[in-house]
């Protein structure tokens, strides 16, 4: 029972400590799951990213479904989803409450303004951290490169994308072999 408790306020802060959607959570989380908790490795958290982006829902609420799983089955899955997600509920239904009165007052413009320039920047130092530990040779920078080039300018799904990928890799290593 500790544990499950330690999940979900492991996850109700992240959730409550983060804006900007699901990506500005990923900093965060590699944070308190890989560094403070050691639930999980480096390796593993970024598996958890990748197949999070792949399934329907958000990659940060996936991410959590999957690490408490991994932590402490099915109900860890359950007290981890509800730690990311509880203070978004909470936080939206106020805001949702309160916004239709402040949204045109330009204060609450500018609040918002700085608030994505910052969610870009985390969402940014996250690709660089998960790049630093992913892409670790020609072949990987020529995948995350096409990978990129394929989202972003020809707004290919990200499932066929991280499909393909998986393909790929499967192609190289065995017809030529893992020559990181």
């Amino acid at each position: 029972m500790k544990r499950l408790m330690d999940l979900f306020l492991t996850f109700f802060r992240i959730g409550g400590l983060t804006f900007g959607g699901g990506y500005a959570m990923l900093p965060m989380i590699q944070k308190e799951i890989v560094e403070n908790k050691k639930w999980a490795t480096e390796d593993e958290i970024i598996d958890y990213y990748a197949v999070g982006q792949c399934t329907p829902g958000v990659i940060a609420v996936n991410t959590a479904t999957f690490i408490g799983f991994k932590i402490q089955g099915i109900w860890g899955a359950v007290s981890a989803t509800l730690g990311v997600v509880a203070p978004s509920i909470i936080i939206i239904t106020a805001i949702a409450a309160l916004l239709s009165n402040f949204a045109e007052v330009e204060i609450v413009q500018h609040i918002f303004g700085g608030i994505r320039v910052a969610v870009v920047a985390l969402i940014f130092a996250s690709i660089i951290k998960i790049w630093k530990s992913s892409v670790k040779n020609l072949f990987g920078i020529i995948l995350a490169v096409s990978s990129f080039l394929l989202g972003a300018f020809l707004s290919i799904s990200p499932i066929y994308i991280v499909v393909a990928a998986g393909i790929i890799g499967i192609i190289r290593e065995v017809v030529g072999g893992n020559k990181s």
